[in-house]
């Protein structure tokens, strides 16, 4: 009689087990109906926001298009949080489990481009989403709101949050929030951005600082009495030359980078200020921090040897992002669930014509998904202030492809990708995806207490300290 009594109760646990996973392929059906649903208005805001191209701070028409859709959808939505007057949190729901998702809008200086496949800019020395960030905002709000209506049908329960995160380019707008605490209460966060590939990478990004070095001097008349004058040019040739030199002494993972802020101003005027923009970056925060150090040693001995005076002045800093191995892997299961991204022959013939222009192979389009590599370690490049946010909770950022294979990043060709069809596929998938994983999220606590204890695992006792000067960022002008 026990043995029979075993074998029904075993047989209801399986029936029961059975039907909560249906009832889960019921709920992504459901919100990926809704993503198919939301798919026009999704096109129009990201091509609204392709537009604007408006750059870090400055996106406030860009901010507007997506806190004004989560407020028609229901959300409580708060705007100009952390000091910055285009970043804000649209939440709906009450209670656990609060999962974030993260968006992005701005764009990159000087990229201006149509929406086709051979360089035309739209506006000289205008501003363009060389990062797909047109994109990236309206992807996470529709999976945001579809997450939503499950809440307030009673479907699942728990908190759906929504980051309008700005200036990711420049300044780090989520090392703000980060700072403030917007992020402290979230179980989990979840994130996507454009790419050329679709893959969950679990290598993780570059730490980064970004510097302005500014020298001071005494302007003179160039020709009448140069002696007179103290030329803050020389010393930031002389700062420029060292960090040049410096780059055969350092390891693989260092990247270094500088752009002239000032470069004086007619040529016969002695200089008394230059500047320049640096970065510095490597696979770990604690490196960037000695490497900063070493950069204003320089910096002091261009200025001792020019006669001249430095500071060097941190403009922000971002961490190495912790990719949570647990929510990687439920995001490439609903990757491959959903499938690849089907582009048409003319998105194709588009591609290929615009591999053509920029000059790598003409391959076309990639949507399949690559497979997951839980021990990836090779770090490609490149920092993100998610980076932050994955220093305070279990946190996962993957790629979709929303422009053709290996065309370079941050360019023109993104931008003509960004703002037609083939951006427009590439955003539908990732909203899906991103809605599905929190189906997933929603409906299975226990796949949060493995992201929760992977991410403690990560962390391993350290601790986060947002790298930013104290007070509100500064607005950078708009061009």
């Amino acid at each position: 009689m026990t043995r029979i009594v075993v074998i029904i109760a075993l047989t209801l646990v399986g029936a029961s087990a059975r039907a909560e996973s249906v009832d889960t392929a019921a709920l992504k059906d459901t919100v990926i109906e809704s993503v198919d649903r939301q798919s026009t208005t999704m096109t129009q805001m990201s091509d609204t926001i392709w537009a604007h191209a408006e750059i870090a701070l400055n996106e406030s028409e860009s901010s507007a298009v997506l806190a004004d859709y989560a407020e028609a959808g229901g959300f409580a939505v708060s705007r100009g949080v952390a000091g910055m007057p285009t970043a804000f949190i649209a939440s709906f729901g009450e209670g656990q489990p609060i999962i974030g998702i993260l968006g992005e809008f701005d764009a990159l200086p000087r990229l201006s481009q149509a929406a086709v496949p051979e360089r035309s800019a739209r506006f000289e020395d205008g501003n363009g989403h060389g990062c797909g960030h047109n994109l990236f905002g309206v992807a996470s709000l529709a999976a945001a709101i579809a997450i939503k209506d499950l809440i307030r049908d009673g479907q699942i329960n728990g908190t759906i949050r929504f980051y309008g995160t700005p200036a990711e380019e420049a300044i780090g707008g989520k090392t703000y929030m980060a700072r403030e605490g917007l992020f402290d209460d979230l179980d989990v966060a979840i994130s996507w951005h454009p790419s050329y590939e679709t893959r969950v990478d679990t290598a993780g990004s570059q730490a980064m600082v970004e510097t302005i070095v500014e020298f001071k001097g005494i302007s003179s008349h160039a020709a009448f009495d140069p002696w007179n004058g103290r030329s803050a040019l020389d010393g930031l040739e002389l700062f420029t030359h060292a960090l040049n030199l410096w780059r055969e002494h350092v390891r693989p993972s260092v990247r270094i980078h500088y752009a002239y802020v000032d470069g004086g101003g007619a040529p016969n005027v002695v200089p008394a200020t230059a500047s320049a923009s640096v970065w510095v970056r490597d696979n770990e925060m604690p490196t960037v921090l000695e490497m900063l150090e070493r950069m204003r040693e320089m910096a002091d001995g261009a200025a001792l040897a020019a006669n001249v005076e430095a500071e060097v002045h941190r403009v922000t800093g971002t961490y190495n992002l912790l990719q949570n191995k647990e929510l990687a892997k439920i995001v490439q299961a609903n990757l491959e669930s959903i499938g690849p991204i089907e582009f048409t022959p003319a998105e194709n013939e588009f591609a290929i014509k615009l591999q053509n222009a920029m000059g790598v192979p003409a391959v076309g389009l990639n949507g399949t998904p690559e497979p997951l590599d839980l021990n990836a370690t090779e770090i490609e490049g490149g920092s993100t202030d998610t980076a932050d946010v994955s220093w305070i909770v279990p946190t996962l950022e993957f790629s979709v492809a929303t422009a053709p294979t290996d065309i370079p990043w941050h360019s023109w060709g993104v931008v003509a990708s960004s703002g037609m069809s083939i951006g427009h596929r590439g955003m539908t998938h990732a909203a899906k995806t991103l809605a599905a994983s929190m189906v997933d999220l929603f409906t299975s606590p226990e796949k949060i207490d493995a992201a929760k204890a992977q991410f403690r695992e990560d962390l391993a006792g350290l601790s986060y300290h947002a790298h930013i000067p104290d007070g509100p960022p500064p607005i950078p002008d708009s061009h």
